[in-house]
């Protein structure tokens, strides 16, 4: 017989970042005191449209799901984001950083829009990133609790900034690269470089690519970095830039669409900085003094400890319920 355990965490994992989340989550349930096991859904290959693709990689959740509901008998099950609870087996909560009714516009959402309505409807909890994702989650909607991926300095700053802007690559397009190198074209000066991380790419005239690396080595990156510089199209969370936040860059970004935790923090933070001109120049060159420690501050609801005290004190309990 299953040995009972109190929540399963059913782990879509399409990304490094998803899957670091939910293996974030799950050890903050841990820590909370609650038996915690994480399933992953199988990756299908890539097909032609996301559509598609959305409906495989939901079958893959729902095979996971199903193996791990009989082998664990889990009290609650958490479906890490929204494919992964479309076609799940039991009812469930459900953590998402956006949802299908934003990032899935027009005839790339034929299907799972409707279907996601229902589920969010009927879900036992919502577990969104951020507040932003939950304002674009279509209504009636259950009830939910924020829980934010936890976001901490990685360690003291480099001696000195020899880095003087520094950008995140992958999917150029969605991430706007070419919006980015071309304001670097325009402000940089001579001995400067931009570092685009997470791409390949041919090094050019003060632009130099590192290609995918590590996280422990790209948050050394940020620590030695002046300005993170992206200028996204549309911008699900955006963790890199709460990162490069605290790890004290400052943050030059285009008003992008999206939940985009961190757009409300920069412009907090310096409203010159947030814009279609993408401004790098005046970030290297007029950076507030107090900058950094006013962005720490702003974080502060992010830090590993705080998240830890919402799993604990208001999601495992609504779980468990």
């Amino acid at each position: 017989m299953a040995k009972a355990i109190d929540v399963l965490v059913v782990s879509l994992g399409g990304t490094t970042g998803l899957r670091e989340a939910d293996a974030e989550l799950a050890a903050s349930l841990r820590r909370a005191g609650a038996d915690v096991e994480v399933v992953s859904a199988r990756r299908p290959r890539e097909l032609r449209t996301l559509a598609l693709t959305d409906y495989a990689q939901a079958r893959a959740a729902r095979a996971a799901a199903r193996a791990g509901v009989e082998r664990h008998a889990p009290r609650a099950v958490l479906y890490s984001s929204t494919t992964a609870a479309l076609l799940g087996p039991v009812a469930g909560a459900i953590r998402f950083d956006a949802p299908a009714a934003g990032n899935r516009p027009g005839r790339h959402g034929v299907w799972q829009r409707p279907v996601e309505r229902r589920r969010l409807r009927s879900a036992r909890l919502l577990v969104p990133w951020s507040e932003g994702a939950l304002a674009e989650a279509p209504t009636p909607r259950a009830a939910a609790i924020v829980v934010p991926v936890p976001v901490a300095s990685s360690g003291p700053p480099a001696p000195a900034r020899d880095i003087a802007a520094i950008t995140y690559g992958a999917n150029p397009e969605k991430k706007g690269l070419d919006r980015v190198l071309a304001a670097w074209a325009r402000d940089r000066r001579p001995g400067e470089e931009l570092w685009v991380t997470g791409l390949d790419g041919p090094d050019g005239d003060g632009v130099r690519y590192t290609g995918t690396i590590p996280r422990p080595q790209m948050r050394g990156l940020l620590r030695r970095a002046r300005v993170f510089a992206t200028a996204p199209r549309r911008e699900d969370h955006g963790i890199v830039q709460l990162e490069a936040l605290a790890d004290g860059c400052v943050l030059v970004t285009t008003e992008s669409p999206g939940p985009y935790a961190a757009l409300p923090l920069a412009r907090a933070l310096d409203p010159r900085l947030v814009g279609p001109g993408l401004p790098i120049r005046a970030a290297l060159d007029d950076r507030a003094a107090d900058y950094a420690e006013r962005a720490a501050g702003l974080l502060a609801p992010l830090q590993p400890e705080a998240v830890d005290a919402v799993v604990r004190d208001e999601l495992l309990p609504r779980l468990l319920d």
